[in-house]
């Protein structure tokens, strides 16, 4: 654990935010990797393993597929890593976000997953805490300490495994929040949108990518019919099951994807088609397979839509609140 990732966190349990005792078991330098954080409020301990502080419990977890999802496609969406640049180029023209104002930032990664982004923001010379739910969290650490390619003036990444929905961080403290893919697979979507801008300081910047409510979604029957099971099934049928509709659907939906008058089917097919012009089939194929699994795996999948997304943001006291698609970007006062 970073040290000073420790000045960040507090009991989220507790609506007082007391700084939390550390108790470190096993250490590498200034590092905690094993021992226990207590809050001296409510006496709560939270264990931090493999150098990660874990404030969840098997009750709550209701995202483990993501960890397993994560844990076993850990690589694939990495662009140092891999020889790409699909991660850097989504989060720049996504976020809107210039690489010189993301250096020297503080920047909370909200659904860090297997740490695509994080690792970015961090390539880019940000300050990064990555947060997620799930054991994807010991794939972000992997990723992130992975020395291959990374900057000169790459910033620090302290992960936190932790519920969005309760997070143990001090109000106010984040220059940057970055949540992105995450918000459409949590109970309560609607909570999250309006707690996560109380963590950034003012004139910080929030951005949100989330599912839109699409019409064209009736017309995936097979996708959401086989929903009604796929959440429940364990990892392996999960991803066997994903594969086997790859090796069926991944060349028309290649093909498809070539021939402007019919791309727009593709989406009608069974798989989660990706194919970034620049990337060999072999990546077209592990990346359409990863996203395949993401539509099949997960518990939730609560779509909103983003005009009503940036009036809940409005409301609760963000400025230059904007919004598109499955997007919205806004400033907190």
């Amino acid at each position: 654990m970073n040290p000073w990732l420790l000045e960040l966190l507090t009991c989220p349990r507790c609506d007082i935010e007391d700084d939390l005792l550390v108790y470190p078991e096993k250490t590498l330098m200034e590092d905690v990797l094993e021992g226990w954080l207590s809050c001296p409020r409510c006496n709560n301990n939270y264990l931090i393993a493999n150098g990660i502080p874990r404030f969840v419990n098997l009750e709550e977890n209701y995202a483990e597929n993501f960890g397993h999802q994560w844990n076993k496609f850990r690589l694939t969406q990495i662009d140092r890593l891999n020889s790409h640049n699909i991660s850097s180029s989504r989060l720049l023209n996504d976020t809107k976000w210039s690489k010189e104002s993301i250096q020297g930032k503080l920047v909370l990664d909200a659904g860090c997953g297997a740490g695509r982004f994080a690792d970015e923001l961090a390539q880019f010379g940000a300050r990064v805490v990555a947060c997620d739910l799930s054991s994807a969290v010991d794939a972000c650490k992997q990723t992130v300490n992975d020395c291959h390619g990374k900057t000169i003036n790459r910033g620090e990444v302290a992960i936190v495994q932790a519920n969005l929905l309760s997070m143990p961080f001090k109000r106010g403290i984040f220059d940057y929040i970055h949540c992105a893919g995450t918000i459409q697979h949590t109970p309560k979507p609607e909570k999250i949108i309006k707690t996560l801008p109380s963590y950034l300081v003012s004139n910080g910047l929030l951005f949100y990518n989330f599912y839109e409510i699409d019409p064209f979604t009736k017309f995936q029957i097979i996708k959401y019919f086989l929903r009604r099971w796929t959440p429940n099934w364990r990892v392996k049928t999960l991803v066997r099951f994903s594969r086997w509709m790859c090796y069926i659907f991944f060349m028309l939906s290649f093909i498809m994807s070539r021939i402007p008058i019919v791309r727009f089917f593709n989406r009608f097919l069974p798989i989660c088609s990706v194919h970034p012009i620049g990337l060999s089939l072999g990546q077209q194929f592990d990346l359409t397979l990863l996203d395949t699994v993401d539509w099949y795996g997960p518990r939730y999948e609560i779509r909103q839509n983003h005009k009503e997304v940036a009036a809940l943001l409005i409301k609760e006291g963000l400025t230059q609140v904007k919004s598109d698609k499955g997007f919205v970007w806004a400033i907190k006062n």
